[in-house]
């Protein structure tokens, strides 16, 4: 017997108050950088967007920072609750990501994807994001233990143009 379920999702601004119930998206050195990223956000260098269930939690979540490149929105952080993976919510959170590039008059969406992160390089790839270049990318990474380590690792950059 398969049983499908339909859920009403909504996408808005992440703000501070949603921070401890994004606990799946990572470690609380990567909660204080979101925390970080949301101070940005007034500044108007950053959208961060949260795809939230009826009841309002988190589900999903990104950001895009027009620091990055000019000319275009940089797609950065995001993630979707590894229970709800596959199932059309990073879709839903990319194609609000490009309305907010295309809000601010930008025409072009760009990311990095991590080489070994197949799944999410063919759903960027459906979505219309070509490849065009590869370069290293690092960050801190905090362990179960507490140990802060660099996570180092190789990008394939996509683009995709906006109309």
């Amino acid at each position: 017997m398969v049983t499908s379920v339909t859920l009403r999702l909504t996408v808005r601004d992440l703000v501070h108050a949603d921070l401890p119930s994004c606990g799946w998206a990572g470690s609380a050195l990567h909660l204080s950088n979101m925390a970080r990223q949301l101070e940005r956000r007034r500044h108007g260098e950053v959208d961060y967007l949260a795809v939230c269930a009826p009841v309002g939690i988190p589900i999903a979540k990104g950001g895009v920072d027009y620091r990055a490149e000019e000319g275009a929105g940089t797609l950065w952080q995001f993630a979707v609750h590894p229970a709800l993976q596959s199932c059309g919510i990073g879709t839903v959170l990319v194609e609000a990501a490009e309305r907010r590039i295309g809000d601010r008059g930008l025409r072009r969406a760009e990311l990095g994807v991590e080489d070994g992160n197949p799944r999410a390089r063919a759903l960027y790839e459906r979505l219309g994001y070509r490849a065009y270049d590869r370069r290293p990318d690092a960050w801190d990474e905090q362990g179960p233990d507490g140990t802060v380590r660099r996570y180092e690792t190789m990008c394939t950059l996509m683009r995709k143009d906006l109309p």
